[in-house]
């Protein structure tokens, strides 16, 4: 996953990106501002950035450790290798396939779904593994037609083609021992062994191993074996066990992503078993299934069309041509991977798992999780930034000690000068010279935070399992952290705001309102029979009725559920229904005309056409109706009555949905099949069956969850398909409007007044949109990008094929996980896997608590940065000696990096997160509360333990000690006791920056409270027992109550600094409008 694999040097100038991505080469450069900013880590939004964008960062960054800084960024090289795989498959899958089989029978190096089946005709099936593949992958019509076509192809599979296979474990694994299981072989992730490798590619670490390697060889030479190898031994150990803690917790990280992407492929799909419409893992689909597609969907697996109105499929995913294919019984084979994007229809399946092009593609190419997220480049900038500073203080530190050493100004602790001009053993002088340059790079490790940014990739990945269970499925990790900035959510109605639980409470037939809606005894035989007719042949959903006949089952849209259901209780037999009249055509209910169509013909040769859709849309092509006497009645001067009855429904919170039909003439209807795909049903004259009013009721919780948004300065906006009145009604209901008063246009406004407006006009209007009605997906796409231009961050929720693009465009595309499509899904961000609004508060919670935590740890290194740094600085330039050795500085480099980020980036959420405004995107990531909040935590820590290294001799009484080297290091190692001790006390501070009380659920925060416990047990072990290593004596009692004294002050000083108030304006600005001001000059 990583754009690089070894760090060969200190300022790494990453150049294997250099092939760029095509597909993304020609954005528009408004989907990438950040193209012509002079600073490269300045990326406000990494979603559809250009690849030179991304490129100029990855330059730009000090890296010590390339392969693990950019393990989770997009590798640009391998896309485009990504690219010339696919092509090469699709002109070799049979070479490919054949290769693929071989290896997997060689070696068990790749982890397959299931055995290879064997590619001659089994018993029980009349047809072999390798026959179905050459069928499917070379489209031969011939070979089709000699099996009987699809009802002989389905004999020799022994799948009914109307109820399907039945539900039958044995007979499910013995079509997967035939044929083989709809998974492709994965290469294994990589192992705990791979990331110990990777962790210690540090090339600051590789410099320590070298000194510690030399000082060992030196110490044993000049002191023996016994006491020489400690030096060296102590940097081995302290090295080893950086790179152990690193690579476990980069190991643990690698398992949650490879967890959440196994989620993200288990797509869930309709398959008809047994003759019911059941849902199955994408995982569990046979050669042999039935499954149903509607627009939106992916074809789960290879297979042959059984029936299919005005089915359009993108095969642009295999063929790499941006072309829609029709399908028919001239071209009906159908590829795995493609996307339905039109009309439905349903396959049986042929091909599963690696015997299908999408299996060869899937097995063939390694998924890329990497991705930048605009968080984890800005820290790469302020890492970088850190670095240059750190590793000119390492260089002066060195310079200042090489100098102060040759001059004979080092003095060891019993007062003797270090090097003295021919005197001096050369083995000596370079021994100490070795342990000079060690401190030097141990401050360069120190001051160089490489674990700042990868402690955005902890969060977020933290974040993504616990939103898992928030019922969020996130798909993009910068989606995650964007959210903390979203300003505005454009949220669906339907299945989001509402229940998405449907039941028609109201229908009129004629003038008359039938009450109850389902009596059918207050209708004609006449009226029941054609709404029968129309109900059962213009719906893509299903009634199963078990033999008993007790037992319906319906499958289908919740709308499409609720109208079945009306109808059955009307009295429909749809099974019989069904078979008495053909279909001829079908118009797709399409979102644009908020209408579908179907046109029959029926056993006495009628031809009628159904329309069924919007109720005002499909009433203003009626110019009759049926009153529910049977007899038809002209529209003229009724149609008020049924526009006041529509409003009324609407106004009431219900869904209006009108059903109609009309005769069509014998001459008018295409005679032959091919004719049909360009035949366009006739859709005026209608004359109206009936109009319902379907209930939808709100969700629980959603007016509490809209307030919580409204609060936490996130203006939610509804944009629905349905009526104005509807949508309205639900608005007042939910909270989105608070009073009737807000009923005024543009507030409330229906898409075909937005979609008339300029595109000036449409910005100016857009802020002020609250609801929008009968809206098309366009209008949808319309709104977000006028949302954009005005500056807010907009998330957007969608659930169908047309939503994508605004999915796509919006900073964060919202897609349902139970309604939406696959279409949908895949051109989201996040998916809410229960399809509710409050759940997308959640994750607006979790996007604010990923920006606010990396904000605690960077409070907290920074902190520890500039203490250290400062006390080794000011101790080096005045006494040629630092108090804090290279083994105490990388323990000190380890609780900070990584155990400080798996403590401070894992807090959970906390309700003080909504109350603020949404974090603006480029607002500074070092606010002035923190630079508050480091500046007197640093201040304190340096002066404290400066105090210590120049006057701690007296100040502990140590100068009457007989031993003066035991004394030096009884001050030294209180020192760096002292030190850690601070440490562990400030990281309570850094929980709650702003809050006063720093403890305020520490106790839930089990990770947190283990690895407080974990450092003070090892900093005990490392004083009392590890003294050899670490350069240290044991403490008594006394010197170790002083150490937590010392880091106790820390918490009422926190409390004290919060009090002090700070000013609004950025610190940063200061310094950095004199350079913008410069800048522009210059450009000037």
């Amino acid at each position: 996953m990583s754009g690089t694999s070894s760090g060969d040097g200190l300022l790494h100038l990453n150049d294997v990106e250099a092939g760029l991505c095509k597909d993304n080469a020609d954005l528009d450069h408004h989907l990438d501002p950040d193209a012509g900013t002079s600073d490269p880590f300045d990326i406000a939004h990494t979603k559809n950035a250009a690849p030179e964008t991304l490129k100029r960062w990855r330059q730009a960054a000090l890296v010590l450790n390339a392969s693990r800084r950019f393990r989770y960024t997009l590798d640009l090289k391998k896309e485009e290798e990504k690219e010339q795989r696919k092509r090469m498959i699709r002109a070799h899958a049979q070479v490919i396939r054949a290769a693929l089989l071989f290896k997997l029978a060689g070696e068990n190096q790749i982890v397959s779904g299931a055995p290879v089946a064997s590619p001659s005709a089994s018993d029980d099936y009349k047809i072999g593994l390798e026959q179905l593949a050459s069928m499917t992958r070379d489209h031969k019509l011939s070979a089709l037609e000699q099996y009987g076509g699809v009802k002989g192809l389905s004999g020799l599979l022994r799948t009914n083609l109307e109820k399907g296979i039945d539900e039958d474990e044995a007979d499910l694994l013995n079509r997967r021992n035939a044929f083989g299981s709809n998974t492709y072989p994965r290469k294994k992730g990589r192992s705990f062994w791979m990331f110990l490798w990777e962790a210690w590619q540090d090339l600051t670490l590789i410099i320590l191993i070298i000194a510690a390697a030399v000082s060992l060889g030196l110490g044993i030479r000049t002191e023996g074996l016994k006491e020489g190898w400690y030096d060296g031994g102590s940097i081995f150990f302290a090295v080893f066990l950086v790179i152990l803690v690193t690579a476990t917790s980069d190991y643990r990280q690698s398992l949650q992503f490879q967890n959440l992407n196994e989620e993200k492929r288990n797509i869930q799909l309709e398959v008809v078993r047994g003759g019911r419409t059941v849902k199955v893992s994408i995982y569990d689909l046979v050669v042999g299934d039935v499954v149903p597609l509607k627009i939106g969907d992916q074809v789960p697996a290879d297979g042959v069309l059984i029936a299919g109105h005005s089915l359009a499929i993108d095969e642009s995913s295999m063929t790499g041509e941006s072309k829609i294919v029709h399908k028919n019984q001239n071209d009906p084979f159908l590829m795995s991977g493609c996307k339905v994007a039109d009309g439905f229809g349903t396959m049986l399946v042929t091909g599963v798992g690696i015997n299908t092009e999408w299996g060869l593609l899937m097995a063939s190419i390694s998924e890329d999780t990497g991705e930048e997220t605009p968080l984890q480049v800005r820290l790469n900038g302020v890492a970088t930034f850190i670095g240059i500073v750190g590793l000119s203080v390492a260089v002066s530190v060195l310079a200042i000690l090489l100098a102060r050493y040759f001059t004979g100004n080092t003095e060891d602790p019993d007062g003797a000068t270090q090097f003295i001009k021919g005197r001096t053993k050369f083995d000596d002088a370079f021994n100490d010279v070795v342990k000079i340059f060690t401190i030097a790079v141990t401050i360069v490790v120190v001051a160089v935070p490489e674990g700042l940014p990868l402690a955005v990739t902890l969060t977020l990945a933290y974040s993504m399992r616990k939103m898992m269970a928030d019922k969020a499925l996130v798909r993009r990790l910068s989606a995650c952290e964007t959210m903390g900035s979203a300003t505005t959510i454009c949220s669906d109605k339907t299945g989001t705001l509402t229940l998405n639980e449907m039941t028609v409470v109201e229908a009129f037939v004629g003038k008359k309102k039938i009450n109850p809606p389902a009596d059918s005894s207050q209708l004609h035989l006449s009226v029941v029979s054609l709404l029968s007719e129309g109900v059962a042949q213009s719906t893509t959903g299903n009634v199963f009725v078990s033999k008993d006949g007790d037992d319906v089952e319906i499958s289908g849209s919740p709308t499409e559920k609720a109208i079945l259901s009306w109808a059955i209780e009307l009295g429909m037999k749809f099974d019989a229904i069904r078979s008495e009249s053909t279909i001829l055509h079908v118009f797709p209910f399409n979102s644009e005309k908020k209408r579908g169509g179907v046109a029959l013909r029926r056993s006495d040769a009628e031809v009628h056409i159904h329309w069924k859709g919007a109720a005002e849309i499909v009433l203003a092509a009626c110019s009759g109706y049926l009153d529910s006497n049977g007899c038809l009645q002209s529209m003229n001067e009724d149609k008020e009555f049924f526009e006041a009855a529509i409003d009324e429904m609407a106004a009431n919170c219900l869904r209006c949905i009108a059903l109609a039909y009309r005769l069509c003439e014998q001459e008018k209807v295409p005679s032959n099949e091919e004719s049909f795909d360009d035949w366009v049903l006739p859709e005026d004259n209608l004359v109206l069956l009936a109009i319902v009013g379907i209930k939808d009721p709100c969700r629980p919780g959603v007016k509490d969850a809209v307030k919580i948004c409204t609060d936490a300065g996130v203006k939610v906006r509804m944009v629905t398909g349905d009526n104005i009145q509807t949508a309205q009604a639900i608005a007042l209901e939910c909270g989105i409007l608070s009073s009737a008063q807000d009923v005024t246009e543009p507030t409330i406004i229906e898409g075909r007044v937005f979609r008339a407006l300029t595109e000036k006009e449409r910005e100016q209007v857009a802020r002020k949109i609250m609801v929008m009605g009968r809206s098309s997906p366009n209008d949808k796409l319309l709104l977000v990008q006028a949302l954009r231009k005005g500056g807010d961050v907009v998330a957007v929720t969608g659930d169908g094929t047309n939503d994508a693009p605004a999915l796509h465009e919006a900073d964060i595309g919202l897609s349902m996980g139970i309604q939406g499509t696959e279409v949908a899904k895949e051109s989201s961000d996040i998916i809410i896997l229960d399809d509710n609004f409050a759940s997308v508060v959640k994750v607006v919670r979790w996007g604010r608590s990923v920006y606010a935590n990396i904000q605690k740890f960077i409070q907290f290194q920074l902190t520890v940065n500039v203490a250290a740094l400062v006390i080794n600085v000011v101790a080096a330039i005045s006494s040629g000696d630092v108090p804090l050795n290279s083994v105490q500085l990388l323990w000190v480099n380890l609780i900070m990096d990584t155990l400080g980020a798996l403590a401070l980036a894992t807090e959970p959420p906390t309700d003080n997160l909504m109350h603020r405004s949404p974090v603006g995107r480029r607002e500074p990531l070092i606010t002035n509360i923190m630079w508050r909040n480091l500046l007197i935590q640093a201040l304190y820590q340096v002066t404290v333990l400066l105090v210590l290294n120049f006057r701690g001799m007296t100040i502990l009484q140590l100068e009457d000690d007989g031993n003066r080297e035991h004394a030096y290091k009884v001050k030294n190692s209180l020192i760096f006791n002292a030190f850690v001790m601070c440490q562990i006390f400030n990281e309570f501070n850094a929980r709650k920056p702003e809050e006063i009380n720093c403890f305020k659920g520490v106790t839930k925060n089990y990770l947190f409270m283990g690895i407080i416990g974990f450092t003070f047990i090892l900093q005990i072990i490392i004083i009392e027992f590890l003294g050899k290593f670490t350069s240290t004596v044991r403490l008594d009692w006394q010197l170790w109550l002083v150490s937590l004294g010392i880091g106790i002050i820390s918490w009422p000083l926190a409390i004290v600094g919060k009090l002090i108030p700070v000013p609004k304006t950025p610190v940063a600005s200061y310094f950095i409008k004199p350079f913008q001001q410069c800048k522009r000059s210059r450009d000037a």
